[in-house]
């Protein structure tokens, strides 16, 4: 792995791609990747698998494209990937260098195939590609980011090498210098240079055609101009695979109420509940000295025995009472504490009500 440079302040630099594009490009199909914008980073570049699932229209436009492209240098036996994950980070790439579209397809010094894989403003050439034996599901994020370290050690252990098709090595225009393949680098070397055109077959056309059908469907804004979007849109913000935690709680039934509710609702059956239990409290207070009232018409007690001691106590304690109600005191017998469990009872049903 080359030491890399970068312009940002990027650790582990990560990319989230569309599939199958984010696949062809780690299993070493796929040598240039196409961007709007120059390439940030020379050096290793992961490469993260968007959640978006690719139609299977999507999958045979690209294996063609590449099927027809490489079938210029004559290689027809491609193995493609059995599978497109997403939302995993698939491997790794070293980005080499950066050119501009015309110096790409214009430099003699590359395959033809490679050549015509120029069809952004952008081309970030690739190569040493590697693949994860166990792809690491994670969320993604736009543009060019940081892998987490964790995920990162992770994974530089679970890396194996990949050889494509037609492995390539792209030529450094100054061999003492490792990034000296940056935009305008061909140009200045070539300055004559025109994009040597290529033989295209009615296939090659129906080929790119295709391809770049195929890319401009994640992209409304590239949709009229397809010359300018191929696979520089395949990044994607990945906020709808990051689910919303608030979402993914349980709702709360409508007929819920809110705390402050809820101890109103308790604090009103628990009063409701303590005026029943003192206007029971009073009527069998009242039923009970009537009871005695009348029995002590029938039978009045004798001066001096035990009943008419009685008797005067409770009279003195009546006389109290009404005294006490007379001057805003409650009686002595409204001072007993009610057993709770009754209150949290009641106060519990009326919730449910």
């Amino acid at each position: 792995m080359r030491k890399g440079n970068n312009s940002g302040n990027y650790r582990n630099p990560c990319l989230t791609m569309h599939q199958p594009w984010a696949s062809l490009l780690v299993y070493g199909i796929k040598h240039v990747e196409g961007r709007s914008w120059p390439s940030p980073i020379t050096g290793r570049l992961w490469i993260h698998a968007a959640s978006k699932v690719p139609d299977e229209s999507t999958i045979k436009a690209m294996e063609y494209f590449y099927k027809e492209i490489y079938a210029i240098n004559g290689v027809t036996d491609i193995k493609f990937p059995e599978h497109y994950p997403v939302s995993r980070l698939l491997g790794c790439v070293e980005v080499v260098g950066c050119l501009k579209r015309e110096e790409l397809a214009g430099w003699d010094m590359v395959p033809e195939g490679v050549r015509l894989e120029a069809q952004t403003d952008y081309c970030w050439l690739c190569e040493q590609p590697q693949k994860l034996l166990i792809p690491f599901e994670m969320r993604g994020y736009q543009g060019v980011y940081n892998l987490e370290r964790k995920i990162h050690d992770a994974a530089v252990r679970g890396l194996s090498p990949v050889k494509g098709p037609l492995p390539v090595k792209f030529p450094l225009p100054d061999p003492r210098d490792m990034f000296s393949l940056k935009p305008g680098c061909i140009a200045t070397l070539t300055p004559n240079v025109k994009a040597a055109e290529v033989d295209k077959s009615s296939s090659i056309s129906a080929a790119i055609a295709g391809a770049r059908a195929a890319a401009t469907q994640f992209s409304k804004k590239d949709q009229n101009s397809p010359s300018t979007s191929w696979n520089n849109t395949h990044e994607e913000t990945e906020n709808a695979r990051s689910y919303n935690l608030r979402s993914r709680t349980r709702s709360m039934p409508k007929n819920n109420a809110s705390p402050s509710e809820l101890t109103d609702k308790f604090n009103n059956g628990a009063l409701r509940l303590s005026q029943e239990e003192d206007s029971s409290f009073d009527k069998s207070e009242g039923s009970s000295s009537d009871n005695q009232s009348s029995v002590a018409d029938l039978q009045p007690p004798t001066k001096g025995s035990l009943e008419y001691r009685e008797k005067s106590n409770r009279d003195r304690y009546e006389g109290r009472s009404k005294d006490n109600q007379s001057t805003g005191i409650e009686s002595d017998s409204r001072h007993f504490p009610r057993p709770p469990s009754k209150i949290f009872a009641a106060a519990l049903i009326n919730l449910k009500q």
